[in-house]
């Protein structure tokens, strides 16, 4: 949305903070002083759950982490996610006290980020790299590879989360999203999604009148 207003644009550097570098979990390891294209640090979210650059995108629209998360949860309010409440931009959850979701909810999301031509461009791609080619990003999302019209979207997990995944695809002009929270390992999301997906397809069709 911010590309979109003219507030940031794909080719501006961004420099990563001390904040940023110390984000866990899933990371593309920017140091301290790092700059980066807005476009590679996106790739880097969408395809690679990098938290890193997630901090640094938030920080450099809202002017730290805590204000983009505000903006966060006042767009979710739009959005109609009653049963969301976010503290920090990338999920992590060891010292997060009221950070929740709902599969509806996702889902809700979902449907407006895949209105964005740029964000299904990016959670589409299998590989790509960064850093001139020097790091290479794999996506977490198994079914863009293996599923049939996929497209995206995003997959997370954190102990206390389990795995969890909003999966889409498109067939024949029908765009499908899947949300699924709380699995036990990494093949049953993608398995259940795979059969959400599948009885989507096989049960519904779009109607054009």
């Amino acid at each position: 949305e911010a590309i979109e207003k003219g507030n940031i644009t794909l080719d501006q550097m961004l420099t990563t903070s001390a904040h940023a570098a110390s984000m866990g979990g899933t990371q593309v390891f920017l140091e301290v002083g790092e700059q980066m294209s807005v476009e590679d640090l996106l790739k880097s979210v969408i395809i690679a759950s990098a938290n890193d650059a997630a901090v640094v995108l938030a920080e450099a629209i809202a002017g730290s982490e805590e204000s983009f998360v505000a903006m966060m949860n006042n767009r979710a309010a739009e959005l109609g996610m009653y049963n969301t409440h976010f503290e920090n931009t990338n999920g992590l959850d060891d010292t997060a006290t009221n950070h929740v979701t709902s599969a509806r909810d996702i889902a809700l999301m979902s449907r407006e980020l895949i209105g964005h031509k740029k964000i299904l461009e990016y959670s589409s791609i299998w590989m790509d790299t960064v850093r001139g080619g020097e790091f290479g990003l794999t996506n977490t999302n198994r079914l863009v590879r293996f599923y049939k019209g996929a497209t995206g979207l995003k997959t997370g997990s954190t102990s206390k989360a389990k795995f969890c995944i909003s999966a889409t695809a498109k067939r024949d002009g029908m765009h499908l999203i899947a949300v699924i929270m709380g699995a036990e390992t990494r093949d049953v999301r993608n398995a259940e999604a795979t059969k959400l997906l599948d009885w989507g397809f096989a049960n519904y069709s779009v109607y054009k009148y």
